[in-house]
Parts: C-alpha cells; structure tokens; sequence
C-alpha cells in the first residue's frame, strides 16, 4: 500500500504541472491582465511597462509560468487587482465553499444512495419506474432554474429560509443552497447505485448470504452494498472537485462569497492572479479526491490488492 501512493504522489507531479500550465497559458496569454488593471482607461506606456516589469509580464511565458510556480511553492499565489492577497481571497472563500460542499456530498450519499438501492431491488416495479422518471426530470432541469425555484418557494414564499446566505455562512443557511448545488448529482448517485444494486442482487454470494439465513438487512447492507458502492464512489470522489470548483451558479443565486463567487469575479474583470491562484488550489482538489477514491476501494472490496 505505501509504495503505492508513493507511486500515485510521483504522478500526480506531471498532472499538476501540465493542469496548471495549461491555465496558466489560457489566463495570462490570452488577455491582458495590465490593460484589465486600469479599466476602460488607457494606461499611460511607462507605467504600463512597469507593471509588467513588476508582475513578469515582459518575460517568456515560460519563464512567467516559472516564476508563479516557484512563488506557490513558498505560500505566495499573488496578489489580486485590488490589492488584496490571493490567499487571503482563499482563507475566505474556501471554508465556505467545503461546508457547501460538504454538505452537497451529504445529501448525494443519504438521499441519493437509499433511493438508489430502493429502485435497484425492487427493478421493473413501480418504485423504479418513478424514480428513473424522477432523476430524469432533475437532470434535464439546469441548476440555475432549480435554484431560482426553491429560493423562491421557501425564502420568499413560504419564509422557511432566508433568500440569500449572510456573510457567516452557517449549516443551517447553507442547507438550501446544498441541496440545490447536489441536486443534479443527486441524481447521477440514485441511478448509479440502482443499476448496481440491480446487477449485484442476482450475484452469487448473495444468494450463498441468503440460503445461509442471514437477515435481509445484513445480506443488504454488508455484502450487496458494500460491493455495490464502488461506482458510486468512484463518481462522488470526481464529484468533490467539481463541486467546489462548479458551484458558481448556486453560489451566485444564494449571495455566497465562495470560491465560484470568486473564480466569477475574477474572470469577469480579468482578474489573473486570482483565477489562477484559486483553480490551482483547486487541481490539488481533484488529485487529492481521486487518490482517496483509490486507496477507498480496498475497503470496500478486500479482493482489491495495490502492489
């Protein structure tokens, strides 16, 4: 297991740095972070040249690139159009984005996981049927009418929750706007798992589990489901960068300061050093989340061995 995720760490490096080169080149080459600096004013040529003398701008893109990664590496992301630290930016944004998220993933295992296994082992009946027709609807209905809808319904018309998050962000105001962002995925998680379960229920070691007499909720829950979640995990473990990186839409509809509330103003206004800053943290996110998805197969399946 060890030399394994040492193995997995060393490739992570090539992925990182060709991700973030990649960003890198889209943000920095294809606008003109000095000119977006001062606005719909004309900058004066000295200064202008100065600034970029000052941000590296003058240099090679390669050399530019260099010089951010070697700043990274010793905890400075820049520092954003408005004077204002990228990190500080993230210190701020980022605990709200994972309660978010947090609570997202909460919603797609319970919710998503009970009806999954519901349909799976009831196939072809009713339940099914509904619920097939259900995770369509939700999938075909984009997240900013969804969004929209239930704020509408219970912060204006039904006063259960306030419209829009406040600048604290707690659980209890971020319920909403979790279950908005997890909706769709929500509903991914109840089909992946219904076709799983609906697979794995006619295995044979779980017809040996029932003719040994087990109890139908431990045939269920410790050998049809644990060897039925591997797909599900495999898809909420892409699902955590997603989330974080994705939300700007929820984030945008609820007034959440966020890490989509930040990645949207900083491409809006061009604002280089932030977008970068915040979708690099973010490919740490998804490498992170895809190595935990692999060393958590090993837990749900004992057969899985890593050499």
């Amino acid at each position: 297991m060890g030399r394994y995720v040492i193995r997995r760490l060393l490739q992570m490096i090539p992925v990182f740095i060709g991700s973030t080169f990649l960003i890198f080149v889209m943000v920095y080459a294809l606008g003109d972070p000095v000119a977006a600096l001062f606005g719909d004013r004309a900058p004066d040529p000295a200064t202008a040249a100065r600034i970029r003398r000052e941000l590296y701008l003058d240099q090679p893109l390669w050399k530019q690139y260099g010089h951010y990664m070697a700043q990274i590496f010793q905890g400075d992301f820049g520092t954003a159009f408005n004077g204002q630290p990228v990190l500080e930016l993230m210190a701020a944004a980022f605990p709200v984005t994972l309660r978010l998220t947090l609570i997202a993933i909460a919603f797609e295992l319970l919710a998503g996981i009970a009806l999954g296994v519901a349909g799976g082992l009831r196939r072809g009946r009713a339940v099914d049927t509904g619920l097939l027709v259900l995770t369509l609807i939700v999938i075909s209905v984009p997240t900013f009418v969804t969004g929209y809808l239930l704020q509408f319904l219970f912060g204006v018309k039904w006063g259960l929750v306030r419209p829009s998050v406040s600048t604290d962000a707690t659980f209890q105001e971020l319920l909403l706007p979790g279950l908005v962002l997890a909706l769709v995925s929500l509903a991914y998680v109840t089909r992946l798992t219904r076709t799983s379960v609906a697979e794995n229920v006619r295995g044979d070691y779980v017809r040996t589990a029932i003719a040994k007499g087990l109890p139908r909720r431990r045939v269920v829950v410790r050998h049809l489901l644990r060897n039925s979640l591997i797909p599900v995990v495999t898809f909420i473990g892409t699902d955590i960068g997603a989330l974080m990186g994705g939300a700007i839409v929820t984030e945008r509809i609820f007034n959440i300061h966020g890490v989509g509330f930040q990645l949207y103003q900083g491409i809006l206004r061009n604002n280089a050093p932030t977008v970068v800053g915040f979708v690099t943290v973010l490919v740490i996110v998804f490498l992170l989340a895809n190595l935990a998805v692999d060393l958590l197969y090993a837990v749900l399946d004992p057969r899985i061995r890593y050499a």
